[in-house]
């Protein structure tokens, strides 16, 4: 609830520090005294819109702020929660206003966007008056009122839950149609691209190969004349065989007489005889292997070619051919198999939309019943409220459930009707101030049980009655004040006899002189005080004692 109140340089209020406590507050003063200039500084740290015209004249800027004390698991926290801020302790809401337009808004003296200070003002606070339009008369609200009312949050959960199920199954599917779509679009290309590939035949590190062929074979005619040249230098009558053994037969004759010296020299000799015998046939294979063959040239040639060809055509290397083949082949198989995914991902489609359409309609069910019986609430409360001509209804109207939405297949709206065989319309066109007031009183009484906000604000609820209508609107002020702080701007007696708390707004002077500028002030009533207030509403501008002895008899009524 609203705990504290403290304005600075708004409009005719220089300073005000207020404390405020549970139950029902009565709001009182003259016409013109300042109330309205309260709750709209009160709406301004709630996130109202901003208003240079607020700033008192001759200061450059006027704040107002705003101390809450609510649970800890109050749904304010945990959107504060979300946006990472710290909501420790009291929740401090302030709005800086300087007269140039400018504004800042703060929460617990961290700076947060007018949009967030607005979020966490409607989870604090309701206003309800003859010209607002947020709360009850907010149609795109209504259906989370006639929620809580029904308390089918767990339906709720779970109409979310399926819908969010569906919608991922829906795009499961479109994403896979719009695959196949495309795979089809390609299937020519595939085959033909498949075709090509599977003819060529194409292995990894075969463009290498090919090459390093090509070249030798472009060169084989005069690499072979070397080696020809090669041959003939080896063979021949002076040829590298003659001249070693020769040398060897020399040595040979010699080595008897050389006491074993000769032995390594005859070795080294047999080895290099046998390696050049070795390097000759070596030399008459290769000889062999490179004759030039102009047909075998232009085999490796064409199959080179071909096979760059084909990997600039893929925009790929030659070696990633046999990968991408494969690649191919794999997304032709897809589309071969994609009308059975096609057919697996309906099904869960289907399914989907069956457990959504379930969850809704039972959603649906529980929103009709709970509307036939918020609507016989109503009904009772706007007798004594002097509305017994009216008419209050619960609009559900349910949708298909291809219609449907996260929040469920139904569109949900109070619609009233003021006169008998009057046609239903929205409650802000069809009801005048006072009636708009009392409809939104006793919707708040039916409500009660369902919550709402922590404090409630009624501005001029009981405008246009006086009397019984009075008392009955008091009554019921008081009934919402049990599970709730409710402050109420009245110029009834019997209301304000009602309240547990009494506040008097007034204006003075701030000087002796006739000219001298007014100031709005906040007085907390005693119990003598509250007398004689309610006396002057009684009596008017005259406080006789027939009006204090009325006014103890509503005080004493009220209990």
């Amino acid at each position: 609830m609203l705990v504290a109140l403290s304005i600075r340089d708004i409009v005719l209020i220089d300073k005000l520090d207020l404390t405020l406590e549970g139950g029902l507050c009565a709001l009182t003063g003259e016409t013109g005294a300042g109330k309205s200039i309260l709750l709209d500084a009160l709406g301004l740290a709630m996130g109202a819109r901003a208003d240079a015209g607020l700033v008192a004249q001759g200061t450059d800027k006027g704040s107002v702020t705003a101390i809450f004390d609510v649970g800890g698991d109050h749904p304010a926290r945990a959107l504060l929660a979300e946006q990472e801020l710290s909501s420790d302790g009291d929740l401090i809401l302030r709005r800086v206003q300087t007269a140039d337009g400018r504004t800042r808004a703060f929460i617990n003296d961290q700076p947060v966007s007018v949009a967030l200070l607005r979020e966490v003002g409607e989870r604090l606070v309701e206003i309800h008056g003859q010209h607002d339009e947020r709360g009850l008369l907010d149609v795109s609200g209504h259906r989370a009122v006639l929620d809580a009312f029904a308390r089918c949050e767990k339906e709720a959960q779970a109409v979310r839950s399926a819908y969010k199920a569906m919608s991922e199954a829906r795009s499961v599917l479109n994403a896979h149609r719009a695959r196949l779509e495309r795979a089809e679009a390609e299937r020519a290309f595939l085959t033909h691209s498949l075709e090509e590939l599977a003819e060529l035949a194409p292995e990894e590190g075969e463009e290498e190969k090919l090459a390093e062929e090509r070249s030798l074979l472009m060169h084989a005619e005069k690499i072979s004349e070397e080696l020809v040249a090669a041959q003939q230098a080896l063979a021949g009558d002076a040829g590298l065989d003659a001249r070693i053994n020769l040398a060897m037969r020399r040595l040979e004759r010699a080595a008897p007489q050389a006491a074993g010296r000769l032995e390594p020299v005859l070795a080294a000799l047999e080895r290099t005889l046998a390696e050049a015998s070795e390097a000759e046939a070596l030399l008459d294979d290769t000889v062999r292997g490179l004759e030039f063959d102009p047909d075998r040239l232009e085999n490796t040639e064409t199959r080179l070619f071909a096979l760059r060809a084909l990997a600039r055509k893929h925009n790929v290397q030659v070696d990633e051919l046999p990968a991408l083949q494969e690649r191919m082949a794999a997304e032709l198989a897809d589309i071969d198999d994609g009308a059975a995914a096609l057919g697996r991902y309906e099904k869960a489609v289907g399914e989907a939309e069956a457990a959504y359409a379930k969850a809704a309609q039972l959603l649906s069910d529980k929103r009709v019943k709970a509307a036939e019986k918020l609507d016989k609430i109503v009904a009772s409360e706007l007798v004594p409220l002097k509305l017994e001509k009216a008419t209050f209804h619960t609009r559900v109207e349910t949708l298909p459930p291809e219609e449907g939405g996260a929040e469920g297949i139904d569109r949900v709206s109070f619609l009233i009707a003021t006169n008998p065989g009057s046609p239903l319309g929205p409650l802000i066109k069809i009801a005048s101030g006072g009636e708009l007031s009392r409809f939104i009183l006793a919707l708040k009484v039916a409500l009660a049980s369902a919550g709402s906000a922590p404090t409630l604000i009624f501005d001029e609820v009981d405008s246009g009655v006086g009397g019984a209508v009075a008392e009955a609107v008091g009554v019921r002020l008081a009934e919402l004040a049990r599970t709730a702080q409710v402050l109420v701007v009245t110029h009834s007696p019997q209301v304000a006899a009602r309240a547990h708390h009494h506040l008097r707004i007034s204006k003075a002077a701030k000087g002796k002189s006739k000219d001298a500028p007014v100031a709005t002030q906040v007085a907390r009533l005693s119990s003598s005080d509250r007398r004689e207030e309610i006396a002057r509403m009684l009596a008017g501008a005259t406080v006789t004692e027939e009006a204090r002895a009325a006014a103890d008899r509503l005080i004493g009524s009220a209990g």
